[in-house]
C-alpha cells in the first residue's frame, strides 16, 4: 500500500490536475526571495512549474516514485513542494 500512494502522489507531481490553481488574493504584503508583492495582489500558483522544479526535486522530468518512499510530503497542501489540489487557508495560517 505504500508503493501504491509514492505512486499516486508522484504521479500528481508529474501531472497535476490543474496546472494553474484556483487564483488568490494576497491578504498582507508579501516578501518572495526579492520581491515586495502588495496586498490586494491577485497571483497564480504554477502547480505544474513546481513539480518539475529542480531545486525541489532531484531529476525531476523522471518519474520515480520511490522518492516519496522516505518522504513524509502529503498532497493535503501542507508541503509546498507538491501541492496538485493547492494549499488551503487554513494551511497556510501563521
Amino acid at each position: 500500500m505504500h508503493y501504491l500512494k509514492a505512486v499516486i502522489k508522484e504521479t500528481l507531481r508529474l501531472h497535476a490536475p490543474v496546472p494553474l490553481l484556483v487564483p488568490r488574493e494576497l491578504m498582507k504584503e508579501v516578501k518572495l526571495l526579492d520581491y515586495n508583492i502588495p496586498a490586494k495582489t491577485q497571483v497564480f500558483i504554477n502547480a505544474w512549474a513546481i513539480g518539475r522544479d529542480p531545486l525541489s526535486w532531484d531529476d525531476p522530468e523522471v518519474y520515480l516514485p520511490e522518492r516519496f518512499l522516505t518522504s513524509d510530503i502529503d498532497v493535503n497542501g501542507q508541503n509546498f513542494e507538491l501541492i496538485p489540489f493547492g494549499a488551503a487557508r487554513r494551511a497556510a495560517q501563521e
